[in-house]
């Protein structure tokens, strides 16, 4: 099973060309990442034709990027924006359940607001995980808290503090390649609460989300890492045309299905050798 991010080329206005797109190159799967980091909201017209467009190409929903928010900000110091933001999240688990998905991933920022402390930026995480777990355990929805570029505060606040039947790992491959490149360090040891995956790559030095195998992603290691944890949808990549080169997108799509059928080898390939 092979999914793409559905922000390929961009992530506002109708996704319809590009999901028609990612079916055509052989793609089975969507990681919906539209409208990823605004303060949109899906009305009901709008999750209903996302549904058939989905239907009709022979798609089915990996995951769902779901937002932070920009004034309407979950993990606000502005109680009123704060409030909005768990509203705006409430609009994503229940998007994310209509279209058959049990994962949202969460993009917590590791700055807090000027002159804010670490310690309330965290309380403020907590406070809104707790009025949102009862809504999202109605629709059958874990949040994925995602790697971000340097120590990922926030994301080991919510391991710690949850269960795993509500609060897992999002590992961005590209993010844990970025300055130190020490993201397979801190994922490791946390492998079993991985329950989606951001896949692209980069050369180190920015967030590229270049194709599979041409940057500088221990490859070998995170499937190893992949293979030996519980997840089991599809590999997922968030990869975008805009650095790799390409003009054309059916060639971008091409090649990077190719790298999805390469990495879905090398687990399976570890995962045999385990069962051997």
């Amino acid at each position: 099973m092979y999914s793409m991010t559905s922000d390929y080329v961009k992530s506002i206005d109708s996704p319809q060309p590009y999901l028609r797109k990612i079916a055509d190159a052989g793609f089975t799967h969507i990681h919906w990442c539209h409208h990823w980091d605004t303060d949109f909201l899906y009305g009901d017209s709008e999750i209903v034709q996302i549904k058939k467009w989905l239907d009709e190409y022979g798609l089915k929903l990996n995951d769902l990027h779901a937002t932070a928010g920009k004034e309407k900000y979950w993990v606000s110091s502005l109680e009123y924006e704060r409030q909005a933001g768990v509203d705006l999240v409430k609009n994503r688990i229940e998007m994310a359940a209509r279209l058959e998905t049990d994962v949202i991933i969460m993009h917590p920022s590791n700055t807090p607001d000027e002159s804010d402390s670490r310690e309330k930026h965290g309380d403020r995480l907590l406070r809104s995980l707790d009025e949102l777990q009862p809504f999202a355990k109605s629709h059958g929805v874990r949040f994925a808290l995602e790697n971000v570029m340097n120590t990922p505060f926030l994301v080991n606040l919510g391991l710690d503090n949850y269960s795993p039947d509500y609060i897992g790992i999002c590992y961005d491959s590209g993010h844990g390649n970025f300055l130190k490149g020490s993201g397979l360090d801190w994922l490791e040891p946390r492998k079993e609460r991985l329950i989606s995956l951001h896949l692209h790559d980069n050369d180190g030095t920015s967030d590229q989300h270049k194709i599979p195998f041409t940057g500088r992603v221990d490859w070998d290691r995170l499937t190893r890492i992949i293979a030996e944890s519980p997840y089991n949808k599809a590999v997922n990549l968030e990869c975008a045309i805009h650095k790799t080169g390409f003009t054309i997108e059916m060639e971008f799509l091409v090649q990077a299905l190719e790298a999805a059928k390469k990495i879905e080898a090398m687990i399976e390939t570890v995962k045999s050798g385990t069962a051997a």
